[in-house]
């Protein structure tokens, strides 16, 4: 179904990373990590990357946004449209397929290695079932996965744009001053990249001080810098908020499989990870607390996880049970 060589890429709004595989079960090599706003489509930042030595005849991409009818409309936070059959047509490809971020991240998750996982709170014995994997980046994604007939199945989701309320007496002091994003405080203008920026300025002004405008980068290297400052300290309530979300989606889903972290941001702040903190706000969901205590829940420390479970699609496409002839092109 697939042509090698194969060229896999996750789009996201910020970076678009490329790998290929020349042959099935082949070594999978880093073609390079690209800036989305460098390029004006998915074709260009593929061409800058290949070579008459390595050209694609297929491709498989994840892109942050929806996909129709094998076209991703619009990224959620880049101007990109990427169309399938255009990209086909514009790479002279005989094959593709265009999924979503995070369902593309649930497809993945059976490629994981143990090395790139990073166990939070004491491990948990998983009774298999359905797997949710979440994340912050420049948005936030949400998927799953189930097994059914010896198949992969995955569920896309749009998570990130339910309303999120406070709960713990700090939230409730600052939430008013956290800056709504479309009208509306979510759960992505609240864990986002974005969502960390405003956290930080709602704090300092709950606290009777100056709004500062630092970037997410700005705040998590001055947390790291000093684990005693007000950063450190939004940071934290951070990280309680993942851990609750996480907790929701866990019951939401009722993920017996185990919930796992992916993103942009949490694996550069894992060094100021309270485990104990993180866990006791997933597990905090009366009446069915047993149940979140039951779930494990981990973080993915390897930032092109998803390309290696692209190519595994590649290899074996029967095993998951896409619609092919919807998603698919050529």
């Amino acid at each position: 179904m697939f042509p090698y060589p194969v060229v896999v890429c996750d789009v996201g709004g910020t970076n678009c990373r490329i790998a290929g595989q020349a042959i099935p079960g082949g070594p999978l090599l880093s073609l390079g990590s690209l800036k989305t706003a460098d390029f004006a489509g998915l074709a260009p930042a593929i061409r800058s990357v290949t070579s008459d030595s390595f050209r694609p005849r297929s491709v498989i991409a994840c892109g942050a946004g929806p996909v129709e009818d094998g076209r991703v409309l619009k990224l959620t936070n880049a101007p990109w449209i990427m169309d399938g059959p255009q990209i086909a047509r514009d790479l002279g490809l005989a094959a593709g397929l265009l999924l979503n971020d995070f369902e593309a991240q649930a497809l993945s998750l059976p490629a994981l290695r143990p090395e790139w996982l990073h166990p939070i709170g004491s491990p948990v014995g998983s009774v298999g079932g359905v797997r949710v994997i979440l994340g912050p980046g420049t948005g936030l994604g949400i998927g799953g996965l189930i097994e059914a007939g010896g198949r992969l199945v995955p569920l896309a989701s749009e998570a990130c744009h339910i309303g999120f309320a406070p709960e713990a007496d700090d939230e409730v002091r600052l939430w008013p001053h956290l800056e709504r994003a479309h009208g509306r405080i979510t759960t992505e203008s609240v864990l986002s990249g974005a969502g960390l920026e405003r956290l930080h300025r709602a704090r300092l002004v709950s606290d009777g001080k100056a709004p500062q405008d630092m970037t997410a980068a700005e705040i998590t290297n001055a947390a790291l810098a000093d684990r005693a400052s007000v950063a450190a300290g939004t940071v934290a309530l951070y990280w309680r908020l993942i851990g609750r979300f996480a907790g929701d989606m866990a019951v939401t889903f009722k993920a017996t499989g185990g919930v796992t972290l992916a993103g942009g941001i949490l694996p550069r702040v894992v060094d100021l990870l309270d485990p104990l903190a993180f866990r006791a706000a997933f597990e905090a969901k009366a009446p069915v607390g047993r149940l979140a205590e039951s779930i494990p829940t981990q973080l993915i420390v390897h930032s092109d996880s998803v390309l290696g479970g692209m190519a595994a699609i590649a290899e074996v496409p029967d095993r998951y049970a896409l619609d092919y002839k919807l998603t698919a092109w050529a």
